[in-house]
């Protein structure tokens, strides 16, 4: 009697439903190719690259790893092409240039391929301090891949020995590459910051007041609500301001708007509050002027970035206007 041969066993993955695994991994993958790109652009077109490059190979997966490092492998080769031969991504401050005195000529930059805030409705923002602006533009001081190995090590937390599978190389290669990675940011003082992973309510009752000053445009209030170091920024300009008396006068002086000429619409941008502020126009409604993101130090205020770009309006589900019988809401009582 012929032995019947036994036909091979398929094991079912997550592999066999493309929909469901997309719409499971799009957050996290998103979050790791933001933080490789600086550009939250770039990012969905990179992410979008990962799954159909994973949808290809497919059949070809081994299951020698989890769906899930594997897709995180795909995204980190597809991040490390893109960024070849391209510029870094920067903040103002990140040029090396001196702060600026308000009333002093700004400068305007748009050859400069600025980094961009990303919503947090768009990432997974487990690892609050890994997605914020301060630590995004740190890693774009490191050259690709020693970015790609301190964010697998350090955020991911992979071993060495994954990190060398997924790149390529060798461990020894990956743990040199991470020292380097570690002297070059704590050589310029660039570190992930700690933060809470809720606002308290002093601070929370604080920002309402920082948006019922800017509606107001009162800008003793802006500036008391500012620590005596903070800093200000506002791609494309290139200039960056330091110290609350500073940045109250250029407020004051450089922002056109007057009273009851500047609501906000709260949102949030890289685990950190942010703020859709817009500008009364002629015709009396308000349209879009900056997204600003905050980094808060207790209840003050220690760094704004003012971003210029308003296609982040759209991008953060912000309206492309507000009407003109819109008024700023009073912040509550404490």
């Amino acid at each position: 009697m012929t032995a019947l041969k036994a036909e091979p066993v398929t094991i079912p993955t997550e592999l066999d439903d493309f929909p469901t695994l997309t719409a499971r991994y799009q957050r996290e993958l998103l979050a790791h190719c933001y933080r490789m790109s600086g550009s939250v652009h770039e990012a969905e077109d990179l992410v979008q690259e990962t799954f159909l490059r994973a949808w290809k190979a497919a059949d070809r997966f081994e299951g020698r790893s989890s769906v899930r490092t594997w897709l995180y492998r795909i995204a980190t080769n597809v991040c490390l092409t893109n960024l070849e031969s391209r510029p870094r991504r920067p903040l103002p401050a990140g040029l090396g240039t001196p702060d600026a005195m308000a009333g002093d000529a700004l400068e305007l930059d748009h050859e400069i391929t600025w980094l961009e805030p990303v919503p947090d409705a768009a990432v997974e923002v487990a690892e609050r301090d890994t997605i914020r602006l301060a630590f995004v533009a740190a890693l774009q001081h490191l050259p690709a891949r020693q970015r790609a190995v301190l964010i697998l090590r350090d955020v991911l937390r992979w071993s060495a020995a994954e990190v060398a599978e997924a790149l390529d190389t060798s461990s020894a290669a990956v743990n040199s590459a991470l020292q380097r990675a570690h002297a070059q940011l704590a050589e310029r003082g660039l570190t992930a910051d700690t933060v809470e992973p809720n606002l308290t309510a002093a601070q929370q009752q604080m920002l309402e007041r920082y948006v019922d000053a800017f509606w107001r445009k009162d800008i003793d209030s802006i500036v008391g609500m500012l620590t005596a170091e903070a800093t200000w920024d506002m791609p494309p300009f290139t200039s960056w301001y330091r110290g609350a008396t500073n940045i109250g006068w250029l407020i004051g002086t450089e922002c056109p708007g007057g009273a009851h000429d500047m609501p906000m619409l709260s949102t949030e941008a890289n685990g950190q509050p942010a703020y859709g502020l817009y500008m009364r126009t002629p015709q009396g409604d308000f349209v879009p002027f900056q997204l600003q993101v905050l980094d808060l130090d207790g209840d003050r205020v220690r760094h704004v970035t003012a971003f210029f770009d308003l296609s982040l309006f759209e991008k953060f589900g912000l309206p492309g206007r507000l009407p003109a019988d819109y008024t700023s809401p009073a912040p509550s009582t404490p």
